[in-house]
């Protein structure tokens, strides 16, 4: 017979997994983001919620001509994720998102400015409308960062094979890099989960996938 404490630790620990929650996958180009996405939503049988790269209508002009094209694409990320918050925000199931509307402000922006691929007045009037988006908006209950080097990149890029990636410059990558652990180090808006893509093989290795979901189940539901 089960003794009544413990049941109501069950019922409590039941009521705060079914409380829908905002769980997002960050993480720079090639660093596994879609692919943690589509495991965790089965394992949690959380609702997904994509980037959808290939619908975008302005990737593959892009890689053509960054400075012409960023200020186009960086505009077209801002309004779906947005549009992606609100529809979380009015739904009544757990989301888990690949990809976050921060990293386009925090990191793509600021790094094609940097990169002489964005002019100051598009990146300044992109700013300023981000930051008055940002008010609208509630951060994700989780934040899943996928920290990965260059060369691992670079493998998972190749391994995937998309016509649009072929041109990404290595420096573009690095540079991403150094925006994303400069964000993650000053990240205040909730809690926060990092995992090594160079140590942390969990789209190929079990064990590994179930570090990430014990880590999972302790931020989230106290469990260990």
């Amino acid at each position: 017979m089960t003794p009544p404490l413990r049941g109501s630790n069950e019922r409590f620990i039941m009521a705060k997994a079914k409380k829908p929650k905002h769980i997002a996958v960050a993480g720079n180009i090639g660093a596994g983001k879609t692919t943690l996405t589509e495991m965790l939503s089965k394992h949690y049988r959380w609702i997904p919620q994509f980037e959808d790269v290939d619908h975008n209508p302005y990737l593959f002009d892009f890689y053509e001509d960054m400075p012409r094209w960023s200020f186009n694409l960086q505009v077209f990320f801002l309004n779906s994720r947005l549009s992606n918050l609100l529809e979380i925000t009015r739904g009544t199931e757990t989301v888990i998102q690949d990809r976050t509307i921060y990293e386009d402000a925090h990191i793509f922006a600021p790094n094609l400015h940097e990169m002489g691929l964005m002019s100051k007045r598009d990146f300044e009037n992109y700013f300023d409308f981000f930051q008055t988006l940002k008010q609208l908006i509630q951060p994700p209950d989780l934040l899943i960062y996928l920290q990965a080097s260059v060369p691992t990149l670079v493998g998972q890029i190749q391994k995937r094979g998309r016509e649009y990636e072929e041109n990404i410059r290595l420096d573009y990558l690095k540079r991403l890099n150094e925006y994303y652990n400069k964000w993650i180090d000053q990240y205040k808006e909730g809690q926060l989960l990092v995992i090594n893509v160079d140590k942390n093989k969990f789209a190929e290795n079990d064990e590994h996938f179930g570090e990430i979901i014990r880590k999972i189940d302790s931020q989230m539901y106290g469990l260990f």
